[in-house]
């Protein structure tokens, strides 16, 4: 059974992640900032050369918002499976905070919300870095960034709850090449799914990737209003999911 959550506790867990990240933010940001730029370089501009357009929009326009989403979730999810599987194995750090009055709800909370700020932080770096490139159309591209703290809190849950089942930290392994790998390939970054065989189709409509994609897409490009039902379908997978996490790691932590 779930406690009540004390937020002014687990904003102290946050508090503490966010004070170790202040010490290594450079080379952090530098290795999160780079390889999404890659990206885009590469698919954007090389394979930009042979696909001219999609949907009338020229190839590296077309993949721009998708970098963006693509970045959000990784941010998150490396943060809530390695980074946490660390903090709660090999560092003991949650030993030392479960010393304190912060109960283990308070702990994944603030675990939680951490991973989602990172989301939204790393997001933002990239909308920056296509805004640079003369990518972004639209000043409701400011809207994203609280959509992207929201949809962080989904890739942080799923993670967890990889993160309360793995045996061990080698495990992730299989959860990054058979779910993280496929999302990230079949979610309308780099082409549309609608081509796809429609199984493939409608598994990509029920992955989070997806909806967060076209929510980037619109708020890039200024239109907005078909990515309603993105948002709504992104909060209610967060609300959907929200206990998971909390039931499994209390598991996980109690033997």
């Amino acid at each position: 059974m779930l406690r009540t959550i004390n937020l002014k506790r687990a904003f102290r867990v946050w508090q503490r992640h966010f004070s170790v990240y202040t010490r290594l933010y450079k080379s952090s940001i530098a290795l999160n900032f780079v390889e999404p730029v890659l990206y885009l370089v590469a698919f954007g501009i090389g394979l930009g050369v042979y696909i001219r357009d999609i949907n009338g929009v020229p190839y590296i326009k077309y993949i721009a918002p998708g970098i963006v989403a693509s970045s959000s979730m990784f941010a998150a999810t490396y943060e809530c499976t390695y980074g946490t599987y660390v903090r709660m194995a090999f560092q003991k750090t949650f030993d030392a905070i479960l010393a304190t009055p912060v109960n283990i709800e308070e702990l994944v909370a603030g675990e939680l919300f951490w991973a989602s700020t990172k989301s939204a932080f790393y997001g933002t770096i990239i909308i920056l870095a296509i805004s640079f490139f003369g990518l972004v159309d639209s000043f409701f591209v400011i809207a994203l960034i609280p959509v992207l703290f929201t949809s962080g809190l989904i890739f942080a849950e799923i993670s967890m709850i990889c993160t309360a089942i793995v045996p061990g930290i080698d495990s992730f392994n299989y959860f990054y090449t058979l779910f993280m790998t496929p999302m990230f390939l079949f979610s309308g970054i780099f082409f549309p799914v609608d081509n796809l065989p429609p199984f493939i189709s409608k598994i990509a409509f029920w992955t989070p990737l997806y909806h967060l994609t076209n929510a980037c897409r619109g708020f890039v490009s200024g239109k907005i209003d078909g990515i309603i039902i993105d948002i709504l379908w992104i909060i209610a997978f967060v609300l959907i999911l929200a206990p998971i996490p909390y039931i499994l790691m209390k598991k996980r932590i109690i033997k």
